[in-house]
């Protein structure tokens, strides 16, 4: 079947280290309820200071997956 159907999610991830991180985490939990993740889109960066110095990481991103077809 060459045509696709997509749904798209938006969430939050968040880390400590790094956006990368930030992304990964949040890729990696959808992925324990949500079948067929195939792409996303970062959105949003975003982050908290503590003392001048970055202490958080929070990325919000949209996550497609694909929808199964039924026959």
């Amino acid at each position: 079947m060459s045509d696709h159907v997509y749904k798209i999610i938006e969430l939050v991830g968040s880390a400590p280290d790094t956006i990368e991180a930030a992304i990964s985490n949040a890729i990696s939990q959808a992925g324990d309820s949500v079948k067929h993740l195939r792409w996303f889109v970062v959105t949003e960066t975003r982050g908290h200071v503590e003392n001048g110095k970055v202490a958080h990481y929070q990325v919000t991103l949209k996550l497609g997956f694909s929808i199964e077809a039924t026959i």
